[in-house]
Order: C-alpha cells, then structure tokens, then sequence
C-alpha cells in the first residue's frame, strides 16, 4: 500500500486526473455541442477514440513526472527532501521502467488514433526528456516547453479533428465551420493554459532556486534575479486579466451572463489576489502559496467549460 501510494505521487496522481478532466471537458461541453448544432457533421473523436486518446496523455505525463525527478534527485534533495519517491521508495532503475512503459504506452494509443497525433505526441514525449536532462536548467526555455506542452492537452484534440477533416474526401458543407469554432476555443483555452502555466512554473523556479542554483540551474531568478522573474510573473498575469476582461465584455454581448459572472468570480477577481501573493511574496512559504493559487486559477479557468453546454442547448 505505501508502494502504491508512492508510486501515485510520483506520478502526479491529481494532475494527471487535472488532465483528464480537461479533455473531457473540452470534448462533451464545447466539441460535442458545436457539432450537434450543425446538422450533418460529425466528430471524428468519437467516446471510444477520445478514451485512448485521454489515456495517451495521461501515460506520457506520467512519463515526463517520472523521468524529471529522476533527473532531480539531487536537486530535490535540497528543495523537497520530505516528498522523495525516487531512491527512497522506488529504485531508480524501475523509475527508469516505468518511464519508457508508459512513454511507449501513450504512443501506442496516439498511434492507434491517428499515425499525425502519434508523431506530435512523439514530439512531446522528446520534449519531456530534454526539458528534465537540459531545457530546466536553462533561463526560460524550460518554462515555454512546459507551458506549451500544458496547453497541448487543449489543442491535441482540435489538431485531431484538423487533421481528419483534411483527410476527408468528401466533405460535410458544415464542418470546416465546425472545425473553426473548435479552433477558436481550444485557442483560447490553450491561451489560457499556456499562460497560467507559465506563471505558475516562474513562481516554483523562484521557490525552488536554492537547490536549483547549487546544481547549477540557469532558471529565470537565477540568472535575472527575482525581481525580474516577480515582474514576469506580474506582467503576464496582467496580461491574462486583460484578456479576460475582452473575453468578458464579447460574453455579455451574448448575454452569457452566467458565463459572465462565473468568469469574474472565480476567475478574475482570484487574479487580482494572486497578483498580489506575488508582488508581496518574500519567504519560499510565500512562493509555494502563490503557486499554488495560480493551479487554483487553472482549475478555476478550465471548469467555464461546463457553461459552454447551457448556452448551446
């Protein structure tokens, strides 16, 4: 049992279920009610296909968990000494195992649902190794690999229905407009994801750059100090607000108030606090709070989905 609960939090268990509740959220709350407002498409993503492809995402980041802490041993030794999984509960050599068998697991599955995706997940899974063995160590460049890696959980299903849809021969008069709309929210939400996301890793850089610097990290407060990397994080944060504010006003327009109220609720007004966690932040306490509220605001962001649903029924 405390095998298996190691092996759960070396994993990422929550995030991994974070993940899946996204896809899931995306499909059957804004991808199935665009298509079931116009007559004659369809979804190449059907429950089945969705269910492996939810399942390939889940295996590779618990992939890339397992092989970044492999290659932080020693930084965490410093940094999280209390939450060691490798070395103290599972061999290094298993956790090398258990990497490749699920990296190799969530290709099979890309692979299976569409040979494309399989190669773009390929490209992630190159991603997650190079980021842990050279990416993290560097200024910033760690930072948008993983950002950009956290908003393909949003766009690797709009990229699926692409992807089919070019391969169509004969094609629905309605679903290059289906096809658009999805476009448009996994932009946004992948917009979202992307930046929170970077926030968010900013902020544990800053927390963690101790252990980080005695190893010889180059991480954005390391190199640029923490005051710069505080304005960073302040920076795009403000720029989020913003963009939240003229997602706001085109959700009025339609009178989405619900939508509209949630949005500024648990969304907005929980900016504006982590915006100050962060201008405030001293202590690596103060910096693991502030992190942690900015995975609130993720939360908070990608349950709006649920609204998407309403409006269109």
């Amino acid at each position: 049992m405390q095998l298996a609960g190691a092996f759960l939090r070396l994993i990422r268990f929550p995030n991994l279920i974070f993940i899946a509740l996204t896809q899931a959220l995306f499909y059957y709350f804004i991808m199935v009610p665009e298509r079931d407002s116009r007559a004659g498409t369809s979804l190449f993503l059907t429950d089945h296909r969705l269910g492996l492809l939810v399942l390939a995402s889940v295996f590779i980041a618990a992939a890339g968990y397992i092989i970044n802490d492999y290659f932080d041993l020693n930084i965490d030794r410093i940094n999280k000494p209390g939450k060691l999984v490798i070395d103290k509960r599972i061999r290094r050599r298993w956790a090398i195992v258990w990497h490749l068998a699920l990296s190799m697991a969530g290709l099979a599955l890309s692979f299976y649902v569409d040979a494309m995706i399989g190669w773009m997940n390929l490209a992630a899974v190159l991603l997650l190794w190079f980021y842990s063995t050279t990416f993290k160590k560097q200024t910033l460049i760690g930072n948008v690999v993983i950002s950009l890696l956290t908003a393909w959980v949003v766009l690797v299903l709009y990229f699926t229905e692409l992807l089919n849809m070019i391969g169509m021969t004969l094609l629905p008069p309605e679903q290059p407009s289906l096809v658009r709309a999805i476009f448009k929210y996994a932009v946004m939400y992948g917009g979202f994801a992307f930046t929170i996301s970077l926030v968010r890793e900013v902020v544990k850089d800053i927390e963690d750059m101790h252990g980080d610097a005695k190893y010889g990290c180059r991480t954005m407060p390391i190199a640029w100090g923490v005051p710069v990397a505080r304005v960073f994080a302040l920076v795009w944060l403000v720029v989020l607000f913003g963009a939240l504010a003229v997602l706001q006003v085109y959700a009025l327009q339609l009178h989405w108030w619900v939508f509209a109220a949630y949005t500024t609720a648990a969304v907005m007004v929980p900016t504006v606090f982590v915006l100050g966690k962060i201008r405030k932040a001293q202590s690596t306490s103060d910096w693991s709070a502030a992190s942690t509220w900015v995975k609130g605001l993720m939360l908070a962001g990608i349950l709006s989905m649920l609204f998407f649903k309403w409006y269109h029924s």
